[in-house]
């Protein structure tokens, strides 16, 4: 992997993330309340709402937004949405795999939204299955900068993670999904707070993009990631800073 370029992507993606607080809250409360509706409104025995749950909290979502969004998902309010899960798949420039998680309400307006950002961005929107092979799901802590990456990864091996990756400052720590919330546990517990921890898709190899197709591809992307129904987008191009 070009690691400076990874790491930059990361941080162009955290200062989106960041400008668009609405947006992101949407998305959180829309995350809430799903967990609640799939897996129970007890955190302690639902650990896709425990992990949303944490990341609305560290965004500051409102106590209020975030306790409806629960009753609502477990049924015990009326209205809102009855959101579903889709994901989209495609290529977008030089090749480089697209992965789409939405959560929406009506997949009729979802999927021709998605295929016109693929396709004004020079990409193709595939089939199911199409790309989905490239990625792995997996838990996954990112530190932009760690001052004792011997120590971090310490913690982590001996609390279940499936590898540790350095690249200057940066730590990249690796884990299966059922061992996510216990390694993010004892690792806050040592004194360590990831930049981003979640459960993701990440790419087994990744696609090196700069110059035009660069630009392109980031266009793509961050059209893709101003939808009003996408969740998360993922993605294995290496987009390299010029």
């Amino acid at each position: 992997m070009a690691g400076h370029s990874k790491w930059a992507n990361i941080r162009h993606r955290k200062e989106r993330v960041d400008a668009k607080r609405g947006k992101v809250f949407s998305r959180l409360v829309k995350e809430v309340t799903v967990a609640a509706k799939s897996g129970g409104m007890d955190p302690s025995s639902n650990a896709r709402l425990r992990l949303s749950l944490e990341k609305a909290k560290e965004a500051n979502v409102p106590n209020d937004n975030i306790d409806r969004a629960i009753k609502r998902g477990g049924g015990m309010l009326d209205g809102g949405a009855n959101y579903t899960e889709v994901r989209y798949e495609g290529y977008g420039v030089g090749g480089a795999a697209v992965l789409v998680d939405c959560l929406t309400d009506n997949k009729n307006r979802t999927f021709p939204e998605v295929r016109n950002i693929f396709t004004k961005c020079g990409g193709n929107l595939g089939t199911d299955g199409s790309v989905a092979y490239l990625f792995k799901r997996c838990g996954q802590l990112l530190f932009l900068e760690c001052s004792n990456a011997a120590a971090l990864m310490d913690v982590a091996i001996e609390n279940g993670a499936d590898d540790f990756i350095e690249e200057g400052e940066a730590v990249e720590v690796l884990c299966s999904p059922e061992q996510f919330p216990a390694l993010l546990d004892a690792i806050r517990a040592a004194g360590y707070t990831p930049d981003e921890s979640d459960i993701v898709m990440r790419a087994e190899n990744d696609i090196v993009l700069s110059g035009d197709e660069g630009k392109r591809m980031q266009r793509l992307l961050d059209g893709l990631e101003d939808l009003d129904d996408t969740q998360q987008v993922y993605s294995n191009a290496n987009i390299k800073e010029e």
